[in-house]
């Protein structure tokens, strides 16, 4: 009789760093796949609910459905001019998915 061992840890996580993001950034998910959580976060609740958000924005970026660059946000093939919206703004078409999750 065989059986299947399955391993308690998920396969290929998702790089997380704490670094400097200044005080109004709780995290960000950048296009080589890492996780950035603001180094000043201490409440364990916040950084769960924060990398739950990043996850989103993960899947995102490597479904292809979000992209971005200094100057725009690339979202589903629409363009949208970081100048013309607030990124903490939660009804962004992308930013809602990820704040249901975290």
């Amino acid at each position: 009789m065989s059986f299947k061992l399955t391993p308690p840890f998920k396969k290929n996580p998702t790089p997380i760093v704490n670094m400097p993001l200044g005080d109004d950034i709780m995290g960000r998910a950048d296009k080589r796949g890492t996780i950035l959580i603001n180094q000043d976060m201490t409440q364990q609740d916040d950084i769960i609910d924060t990398i739950n958000h990043e996850e989103v924005h993960i899947k995102q970026l490597a479904s292809g459905e979000l992209d971005y660059d200094e100057n725009n946000v690339y979202f589903k093939g629409k363009t949208y001019p970081r100048s013309t919206f607030n990124e903490a703004n939660k009804k962004l078409p992308w930013e809602a998915p990820a704040y249901k999750a975290g």
